[in-house]
C-alpha cells in the first residue's frame, strides 16, 4: 500500500495551482450521457475519482479521450447497456447519478448501491423518492437497484434536506423529462450551478429561483457542448489552512473569493490573513491564531468539507474552539488520530450551536470542542476518508518528528498531484510503500 512520509516543522511557501472541482467534473461526465453528440470538458482533474467515473461510463459504451492534461472529449453516441456491474458497489456515489441518463437512453437502469467516504450512511432515499415522482418504477435486488420508465414526466419535488447529490440527480433526470420539474429546498452549491451551466450549454432550460427553488423545463433532446469545470474550492481552502498553520505564505492560484466567502470570514477571525489577487488568493499567517465557534451547513454557509483542515488549524489556536457539524453525522472520525498526535479534542452527541440540526436528540457525536494550542507529535496514521487525508497531511507538516501516512489512495482520489504540490511548497515529504 502506498504511503507518504512527512517530516514536520517547515514553514511552507510558494505558489500552488488548484485543479478543477471533482464534485463538478464527475457529475458533468454523467450529464454528457444525455446526448449522442460530442462533449468537451476542460479543467478536469486527473484523479482517482475521475478514473472510476470514466471506467463506469466506458462499460456503458461511452468513449473518452484526453486532449491534453486537463481536457476531456466524451463520445456517447453508442451506449450498449443499461447495467453498471456489481463490482462498483460501494466505490463512490456516481452509480445513483447514472440512473437518469440510462432511463432516458434505455428505459431501464440497473445500478449497484453507491458508496464513498465513511462519513455517515448517506442513504439514497431522497434520490429514489424523487425518481419515483418523475415516473420511475423501482425494485431493490440485493445490493442493486433496478428502475424502469416508459416515460419520465415533470413533477413538484420538495427535498426534506437540500442534498447536493439528490438535487443533481433530479436536475440531470428532469432535463429530458416531459413537462416541468420544480425542486423545492434544493442545494445551490457552486458545483450544482456549474452542472446547470453545462446542461444549459447542451440545450437544457433550467431556472435557479429564490428560496432554494430550481425549475427545469424538459426539452426533447440535448446537443453536445464545450464547458470549463470550475476550480476546486475545497482544495483552495485546504491549502489556505496549511499556510496559516505552518506560519507559511502560499499563493493559491485559481482560488475564487465568490465561492469561499464564508470560509474567508472564519479564516480571518481565526487569525489567518489573505489578499485577493487577479489570479487567485494569497494566504499567509499573521502570527498567533485565535479560537472560534463555527457551524457547518449547506451553501452559502461553512462547507462540511472545509472543517477537517480547519480543525487542524484550531489545534494551534490559543483557547477553546467549537465545531458543530450539521451535514454528516459521522464526520469527526478523523479526530481520533489527531488526539493520538497530541491534540486536545472532545466530541459530544448534542448540538453546540444555534443552527437547526437533523441530529439533535440523536446519538451522533457531531459537535467538537478543541483546546489549543497543542504540540503535535509524529505518528503512523491511516487515512479514513478523502478530506481527513488532507488534514492529516497538514497535521504531519507541523508535528515534531516524521509521520508515516498510510492509505494515501484516498487523498489521490480527490487531489491532483498532491505530493508534488507539497514538495514544491517546501514540505519534507516522500512517497513510499507500507
Amino acid at each position: 500500500m502506498k504511503s507518504y512520509s512527512v517530516r514536520g516543522g517547515k514553514k511552507l511557501q510558494g505558489n500552488v495551482k488548484v485543479a478543477g472541482a471533482k464534485n463538478a467534473a464527475t457529475k458533468e461526465i454523467v450529464a454528457s450521457l444525455l446526448t449522442k453528440e460530442t462533449c468537451r470538458l476542460s479543467n478536469v482533474p486527473r484523479i482517482g475519482d475521475m478514473d472510476v467515473t470514466l471506467e463506469m461510463c466506458k462499460l456503458l459504451g461511452s468513449n473518452h479521450s484526453w486532449l491534453d492534461d486537463g481536457s476531456l472529449q466524451l463520445e456517447n453516441s453508442n451506449l450498449t447497456t443499461h447495467e453498471i456491474p456489481f463490482d462498483y458497489t460501494g466505490i463512490n456515489r456516481i452509480p445513483i447519478l447514472l440512473i437518469g441518463p440510462l432511463l432516458h437512453r434505455f428505459g431501464k437502469a440497473l445500478v449497484p448501491f453507491p458508496g464513498g467516504c465513511e462519513i455517515g450512511p448517506r442513504p439514497v432515499d431522497f434520490h429514489i423518492q424523487a425518481l419515483e415522482q418523475l415516473g420511475a418504477k423501482v425494485e431493490f435486488k440485493g445490493d442493486t437497484i433496478f428502475l424502469q420508465a416508459e416515460e419520465l414526466t415533470g413533477a413538484m419535488i420538495e427535498l426534506p434536506y437540500p442534498s447536493v447529490g439528490a438535487t443533481e440527480n433530479i436536475i440531470i433526470t428532469a432535463t429530458l423529462a416531459k413537462g416541468t420539474t420544480t425542486i423545492k429546498n434544493a442545494a445551490v452549491e457552486p458545483e450544482v450551478i456549474d452542472l446547470i451551466s453545462f446542461l444549459q450549454s447542451m440545450g437544457a432550460i433550467i431556472y435557479v429561483d429564490v428560496d432554494r427553488k430550481i425549475v427545469v423545463e424538459g426539452v426533447k433532446e440535448l446537443n453536445g457542448a464545450t464547458h470549463r469545470v470550475i476550480n476546486d474550492r475545497i482544495e483552495a481552502a485546504s491549502f489556505a489552512s496549511l499556510a496559516a498553520v505552518t506560519e507559511g505564505d502560499i499563493m493559491v492560484e485559481g482560488a475564487s473569493q465568490n465561492d469561499m466567502l464564508t470560509f474567508l470570514n472564519y479564516y480571518r477571525k481565526v487569525g489567518g490573513r489573505f489578499h485577493v489577487e487577479e489570479n487567485g488568493i494569497h494566504f499567509f499567517s499573521a502570527g498567533n491564531l485565535s479560537p472560534v465557534a463555527l457551524e457547518t451547513d449547506v451553501h452559502p454557509w461553512f462547507m462540511t468539507d472545509w472543517q477537517q483542515p480547519f480543525a487542524v488549524m484550531l489545534t494551534q489556536a490559543d483557547g477553546l474552539s467549537v465545531i458543530h457539524e450539521t451535514v454528516y453525522e459521522n464526520r469527526f472520525g478523523y479526530t481520533e488520530e489527531l488526539k493520538q498526535m497530541g491534540a486536545e479534542i472532545q466530541l459530544y452527541n448534542y448540538c453546540l450551536g444555534n443552527k437547526p440540526c437533523r441530529f439533535s436528540g440523536r446519538d451522533y457525536k457531531h459537535s467538537c470542542v478543541i483546546k489549543g494550542k497543542s504540540q503535535l507529535t509524529a505518528r503512523n496514521i491511516r487515512i479514513p476518508d478523502l478530506r481527513a487525508g488532507f488534514s492529516y497531511l497538514i497535521a504531519a507538516s507541523i508535528a515534531e518528528g516524521t509521520s508515516e501516512i498510510q492509505g494515501v489512495e484516498y487523498i489521490e482520489r480527490g487531489y491532483e498531484n498532491i505530493l508534488e504540490k507539497f514538495q514544491e511548497l517546501g514540505a519534507d515529504i516522500e512517497a513510499g510503500e507500507s
